[in-house]
C-alpha cells in the first residue's frame, strides 16, 4: 500500500475518458488499496483512478471520515465501472465544491441533490450506493471525472470567470490549504 501523487489541473490524463475495468485480479486490488490511502492521506472524500494517473473506471469515497476527528471510523468504498444516476425529481443543490486535482479552489457547483451509483467492488461483486447532499456530490464528481471532465467545466458566468482568474494564479499556500480543507470538513459535519 502506498500513497501516490494525485495529478493536477494540465494533466493530459484528467480530460481523456477512463476504459472499463476487465480484470478483477490482484493489481486492481493493490490499486484499489492504494487509492484508499492517497485518498486518506490527501485529505479527501473519494479518488478516482485518473487522479492517480491510472486511466481506468475506479473510484473510492468515503464522505464520513474527518482526519481530524478519530473517532469516526474510516469506511471507504471502491465501485468499479459505476453507472451514475441522478434522481427523476431533478432537484437540485448549490454549494462549494473542491477537488484533490485543483489544490486550494473551491467553488460554488450545482448538482443533482439525489443520485445513486451501481457497479462492482474490486472483487467483482455487485454494489450500489445511494445518496443526498455531499455523498451525491461525491458520485457525481468522481463519475465526472472517469468520463474525462474537471468539476471546473461545470462552473457558468462569474464563477467560471473568477476559476479561470484562480487558476492563472501561483499554487495556493499551506495556509489556504488548510483552510480550504476546514471548509471541507465543515461541509462533511452539516451534510451539505
Amino acid at each position: 500500500m502506498a500513497v501516490l501523487p494525485i495529478r493536477t489541473v494540465g494533466d493530459p490524463v484528467l480530460r481523456t475518458p477512463a476504459e472499463p475495468v476487465t480484470r478483477f485480479d490482484a493489481a486492481l486490488a493493490r490499486l484499489v488499496e492504494d487509492m484508499i490511502d492517497t485518498m486518506y492521506a490527501a485529505p479527501g472524500v473519494g479518488l478516482a483512478a485518473p487522479q492517480i494517473g491510472v486511466g481506468l473506471r475506479v473510484f473510492v469515497f468515503d464522505c464520513e471520515y474527518d482526519p481530524r476527528d478519530e473517532s469516526v471510523p474510516r469506511v471507504a468504498r471502491t465501485v468499479v465501472n459505476p453507472e451514475l444516476t441522478l434522481a427523476a425529481d431533478g432537484e437540485l443543490q448549490d454549494g462549494s465544491e473542491g477537488c484533490l486535482s485543483v489544490p486550494g479552489l473551491h467553488f460554488p457547483t450545482t448538482r443533482a441533490l439525489r443520485a445513486s451509483v451501481r457497479g462492482v467492488d474490486e472483487t467483482g461483486t455487485p454494489v450500489e450506493y445511494r445518496g443526498e447532499g455531499l455523498l451525491a456530490r461525491c458520485f457525481q464528481h468522481e463519475v465526472d471525472h472517469l468520463d474525462g471532465m474537471l468539476y471546473l467545466e461545470r462552473l457558468t458566468g462569474e464563477v467560471r470567470t473568477a476559476a479561470v482568474r484562480a487558476l492563472r494564479e501561483p499554487p495556493p499556500s499551506p495556509e489556504r490549504v488548510q483552510a480550504a480543507g476546514d471548509e471541507l470538513r465543515a461541509l462533511r459535519r452539516t451534510g451539505s
